[in-house]
């Protein structure tokens, strides 16, 4: 053995040790759980399929590509029937999905999901039928086929029915086989590149220091908020398998911008660690307006003129009701001090969502605020 590989194993090594002998702080997380690598990665599969063995809970008489498809798998078998005849009640047509990793090699299996495409009303107790699994580029890298597992049931009566969870959509547990792999060779790259799931450009700069000082070289570069390039060395060449354990595992500690998240559809409020708020006074009133219609009805006096009638006429009370509260300041160095000055508002999710976006407005809240 040379001395050269002695020495590039032991660098290796080192480079191992300081991985996991290195201080972790509270806030600190891998790099695996922060970024994605080049080449590790999932590719989409999609398929189209038939699920048979349905108890008269599948696609009904008007779904003409079921019955397409029917007429086709059977002909394709050699037997000959009149499309006309055929009742698909026992029969779903389905779009069969998986993930396949770059990583998969033929014999590998998948775990699939079957989606109903037409009015099946149940997949229950359903069997699909072998179905090619296609990818982007139209080639297919596997097949499925099995029983399907339904998370849920469906029962119906004349007058009542009961349902839980989603029974049109399945999932079979490693119900695909993968025929051919990705034309894809991780080992024999010449750089790697690590895309940030959150683009920082102080996450970005954490990363290239902590894999340069656990290397121990000039390795890693980054090139903006999100892209750290990461020039192999020269012992790890043809092998990237080890060098991608020591880099996965690294801990860094992620800094992301200031951002208030509100969801106006649930009430929901989530604000991150760094959001600050400038000490403001604040004030929120709800605003109450109640609204009756009724309607008065006038009969005739007796012995009216021949020709009078019954008249109903509308009434409507409006009343308004307005909450007077007083002004309280707020303020929020830290998330704790945010949350205590909100707090002292007593307000619902709702009205706390109105108070953000007026305090944005006026300048005081020094975040992000989005609303989805």
């Amino acid at each position: 053995m040379s001395m050269k590989t002695n020495t590039a194993r032991n660098l290796l090594a080192a480079a191992v040790v300081l991985a996991l002998l290195a201080p972790s702080g509270a806030l600190a997380a891998r790099i695996k759980d922060v970024a994605s690598f080049s080449g590790v990665r999932t590719n989409q599969l999609v398929g189209y399929g038939l699920v048979v063995g349905l108890g008269g809970t599948g696609d009904k008489r008007g779904s003409d590509f079921t019955i397409q498809s029917i007429w086709n798998m059977l002909d394709k078998m050699g037997v000959r029937v009149d499309k006309r005849a055929l009742r698909p009640a026992n029969v779903a047509a389905v779009m069969v999905t998986a993930q396949m990793p770059a990583a998969a090699r033929p014999g590998t299996k998948l775990d699939v999901t079957v989606s109903s495409l037409g009015d099946a009303s149940s997949l229950l107790g359903g069997v699909l039928l072998m179905t090619p699994m296609k990818g982007v580029d139209g080639e297919i890298y596997g097949l499925a086929q099995g029983p399907v597992a339904v998370g849920g049931f469906s029962a119906s009566g004349a007058a009542a029915s009961a349902t839980k969870n989603v029974t049109t959509v399945a999932t079979i547990p490693g119900g695909a086989n993968v025929e051919r792999a990705v034309p894809f060779d991780f080992n024999n790259q010449q750089d790697l590149t690590i895309n940030l799931g959150y683009p920082d450009f102080t996450t970005s700069m954490a990363i290239v220091k902590k894999i340069n000082q656990a290397l121990g070289g000039g390795f890693a570069r980054a090139t903006d908020a999100s892209t750290v390039k990461l020039d192999i060395p020269e012992q790890s060449k043809g092998n990237l398998v080890p060098l991608m354990a020591v880099i996965e595992n690294l801990e860094i500690t992620p800094d992301n911008k200031a951002r208030v998240v509100v969801d106006e559809k649930t009430g929901t409020v989530v604000v991150g660690l760094n959001v600050k708020l400038t000490r403001s006074a604040v004030t929120h009133g709800n605003l109450q307006i109640l609204i009756q219609e009724s309607a008065d009805v006038s009969q005739p006096l007796p012995f009216a003129p021949l020709g009078a009638q019954t008249v109903v006429t509308p009434e409507t009370n409006v009343a308004a009701n307005e909450e007077n509260r007083k002004l309280r300041m707020v303020e929020g160095a830290t998330l704790q001090e945010l949350v205590e000055g909100l707090n002292v508002l007593r307000a619902t999710p709702r009205d706390l969502i109105s108070i953000l976006k007026t305090l944005k407005s006026a300048g005081a809240l020094h975040a992000d605020l989005e609303v989805i």
